[in-house]
């Protein structure tokens, strides 16, 4: 099988509608596509943004921005641009987008992977895992991980391997092959919002049959995303942000 994954869409369009082209013109035939969550948040369409991942996800997971927006999460403790953003969100979300974010899980098994926001322990708490010191902290919780955890939240391309006796490793993009004898952390990217140096759009594609995930990145229209958060009551750092991938 072929999956989709993507992750962190932050309501910017242009990205979300130019990773869907360029999983089209990949010329493989995909059998799901998951969302690893934070549909909204930062960007100025979190309707639009709404409308297509409804459309051809077959999971989406909840994410603490969709969390916070849909009244699922207390945010008091946030930035005051990023509470003004959710909030914001809030009030431009139609209330059929509102109901759906209500309904998303923080974690959903597959066979014998999971797709989650964040860690996958202590789901609610949105833990990050970005760093081998992070990942480490997840072996004693060897047995209630799946093969492979397919993560978003940090907007990175941080992935580890996990073994009992040699501890964790970083695993090198672009191509990463998973073996039986460990588990695996993967972070897919950010479509909407990438943090990792790297200012296009970020999605990847998981092989369960080779047992293996290709990461991908697209070109898209950020002066036209960054513009519409110019002209919003959003921060502007939210779109200068853009430009440069941070």
């Amino acid at each position: 099988m072929k999956i989709g994954i993507f992750s962190d869409v932050h309501s910017n369009i242009e990205a979300l509608e130019a990773v869907m082209a360029a999983y089209k013109e990949l010329d493989v035939e995909f059998d799901m596509y998951v969302c690893l969550g934070d549909v909204v948040g930062y960007g100025a369409d979190p309707n639009a943004c709404c409308d297509i991942v409804r459309e051809v996800a077959e999971y989406t997971i909840l994410g603490n921005h969709d969390a916070a927006v849909c009244g699922r999460m207390n945010y008091a403790f946030y930035y005051d641009a990023a509470r003004n953003a959710l909030d914001w969100h809030a009030n431009q979300l139609r209330e059929e987008h509102h109901e759906w974010l209500k309904t998303l899980p923080y974690k959903q098994d597959w066979e014998n992977v999971s797709f989650c926001h964040g860690s996958p322990v202590n789901l609610q708490d949105f833990e990050y895992v970005f760093n081998v010191h992070q990942a480490s902290q997840l072996i004693p919780h060897w047995d209630e991980l799946k093969d492979v955890t397919f993560i978003g939240h940090s907007h990175l391309t941080k992935s580890f391997g996990l073994h009992k006796d040699e501890g964790v490793h970083e695993l090198e993009p672009p191509t990463l092959k998973f073996e039986k004898d460990r588990k695996y952390i993967v972070t897919v990217g950010s479509v909407g919002q990438p943090r990792d140096n790297d200012n296009r759009a970020c999605f990847g594609v998981f092989d369960t049959d080779e047992m293996t995930f290709q990461y991908h990145r697209v070109e898209y229209d950020i002066r036209s995303a960054a513009k519409k958060i110019f002209e919003s009551d959003l921060s502007s750092d939210f779109a200068k942000r853009l430009f440069f991938g941070i």
